[in-house]
C-alpha cells in the first residue's frame, strides 16, 4: 500500500496533516456524528496550521500554493478517517474570488480568512427548481441605488450556519432575455452575519450523513453592489473557476477515501482468520481488495491531471468532472468492498467504515451527478447530440 510520493505529490504537507489529523481520532468523528455537530476544534486546527489558506496569495497571509497542495491536505485527511466536507468550500470558493474578485475585494477579506477570523464555507447555488441545471436558478437580484435585492431560495447549501461568508449565484437578467442561458447571472459575496434576520432564514436539512446541510430563503436581502464579484451578467463564468476546483478537491478526498477503504480492508483480511487461514488468503477475498486498489490508483492520475491543468491556467472542465466521476467510483467501490471484507463488523459503529460509507456515498451525486458528467463528456469531447 506504500507509495512512493514525488515533490509534486507534496509529500512534506501530506506528512504534517496525518500527523495533525492523528490528534482526532475515530471516536471524535463517530462522537460528531451521533450529535450531528460541526467539527469546530478541527477546523480551527486546520485553520491555525494554515491549511485553509494553501491557496490565497502570500501577499494576503496565506501560502500561495497551487490547487495540488489542496489536493493533498484534503487527501490526507480522508484518508486518516476524517471528513474534510467541513472545510472543503473555504479552498474551491477561493476559485472564484481569487480569479474574478476586484483588488478591494481581495484586500478586504483574504487576509481575514488566511487567519481564520472570517470563514468562507458557503458556496450558494443549487435551488429546488433547478437542481444541476444552474442556468435555470430563480434567485433573483435588482439592483436598487447601492444595494441589489435578492428575493428566492437555495437548497443543499452545506456550512452556511457556520460560515461568515457566501459565494452567492444569483439572476440579475431573467433567462428568457439573455441570448445564452447561462447569461444574466452574478456572483454576490455575502456576510451572513449581517444578512441573518434581515432578509435571510437559514433552515438545516436533516441528511444521512453529518453534512451540516442547510436550505436558504431570501426575502428582500439587501447586498452593498460592491460585493458583486466579476462583472454582472457574467457570473456563471466566474463560478466555473469554483466549480471546477470544487470537483477536483472532491475527487481528492474521494481517492483519501478509497484508500482509507483499502488499507481496512486489507488489514483486516491479513488478521481476520476463518477455516484456520486469513480470509485474505482466499481469491474471493483479495482479488476485489485488488481491484478496488487498481480503480483507486488509475483515478488519482486523472485527478492529478486534473489538478495540473488547473493550476496552469488550462481549461479543465473535462479533466475534473472524469476526475470526480473516477474518483467516487473509485471511493464507493472501495467502500462496498470494505463492508463486504468485514462483514457483520461493518456494520458496526466502532469501526468508522459505515459512517465513512455514508459519506463518501454523497459524491455519487454531488457536486454533480454522475449522469450529468457522463452526458458533459459526450457532448462536449464526443461531439454527440444533447438529449435535453
Amino acid at each position: 500500500m506504500n507509495r512512493v510520493a514525488s515533490d509534486k505529490t507534496y509529500p512534506e504537507i501530506r506528512d504534517a496533516v496525518a500527523r495533525l489529523c492523528e490528534q482526532f481520532p475515530g471516536e471524535y468523528w463517530r462522537r460528531l456524528d451521533r450529535e450531528k455537530a460541526y467539527p469546530t476544534e478541527f477546523v480551527t486546527a486546520l485553520t491555525a496550521a494554515g491549511y485553509l489558506s494553501v491557496l490565497i496569495p502570500e501577499e494576503y497571509g496565506g501560502s500561495g500554493l497551487p490547487l495540488a497542495a489542496a489536493c493533498a491536505v484534503l487527501e490526507e485527511i480522508q484518508r486518516s478517517g476524517g471528513n474534510g466536507g467541513a472545510c472543503h468550500a473555504q479552498m474551491y470558493t477561493m476559485g472564484t474570488l481569487l480569479r474574478h474578485g476586484s483588488d478591494a475585494q481581495k484586500r478586504q477579506y483574504l487576509p481575514a480568512i488566511a487567519d481564520g477570523s472570517l470563514r468562507l464555507q458557503a458556496f450558494g447555488v443549487t435551488e429546488p427548481s433547478s437542481g444541476t441545471d444552474t442556468s435555470r436558478i430563480r434567485t433573483s437580484a435588482a439592483r436598487d441605488g447601492d444595494d441589489y435585492v435578492v428575493n428566492g431560495q437555495k437548497v443543499f447549501i452545506s456550512r452556511s450556519l457556520h460560515s461568515d461568508l457566501m459565494v452567492l449565484l444569483v439572476r440579475t437578467t431573467p433567462r428568457d432575455q439573455c441570448p445564452r442561458h447561462t447569461d444574466g447571472m452574478s456572483v454576490l459575496l455575502v456576510d451572513m452575519r449581517e444578512a441573518l434576520g434581515n432578509g435571510l432564514t437559514i433552515k438545516p436539512v436533516e441528511t444521512m450523513m453529518n453534512h451540516a446541510t442547510t436550505e436558504l430563503f431570501f426575502d428582500n436581502l439587501r447586498v452593498p453592489a460592491k460585493n458583486l464579484i466579476g462583472p454582472e451578467g457574467e457570473g456563471f463564468r466566474c463560478i466555473l473557476d469554483g466549480m471546477n476546483a470544487e470537483r477536483i478537491l472532491i475527487a481528492a478526498e474521494c481517492i483519501g477515501d478509497a484508500r482509507w477503504f483499502t488499507a481496512k480492508s486489507s488489514s483486516y483480511a491479513r488478521e481476520r482468520v476463518v477455516f484456520d487461514r486469513p480470509i485474505g488468503q482466499n481469491q474471493g477475498v483479495q482479488f476485489p481488495i485488488a481491484r478496488a486498489h487498481i480503480q483507486t490508483e488509475a483515478a488519482a492520475l486523472m485527478v492529478q491531471r486534473a489538478a495540473d491543468l488547473y493550476d496552469a491556467g488550462k481549461p479543465a472542465g473535462a479533466e475534473a468532472n472524469m476526475a470526480k466521476l473516477l474518483a467516487s467510483e473509485a471511493a464507493w467501490a472501495a467502500a462496498d468492498t470494505c463492508i463486504q471484507t468485514h462483514g457483520g463488523y461493518g456494520f458496526a459503529t466502532e469501526y468508522d467504515i459505515e459512517r465513512k460509507f455514508r459519506e463518501t456515498r454523497l459524491y455519487q451525486v454531488a457536486p454533480i451527478s454522475t449522469n450529468l458528467i457522463l452526458s458533459f463528456i459526450a457532448t462536449r469531447e464526443l461531439d454527440l447530440p444533447r438529449s435535453f
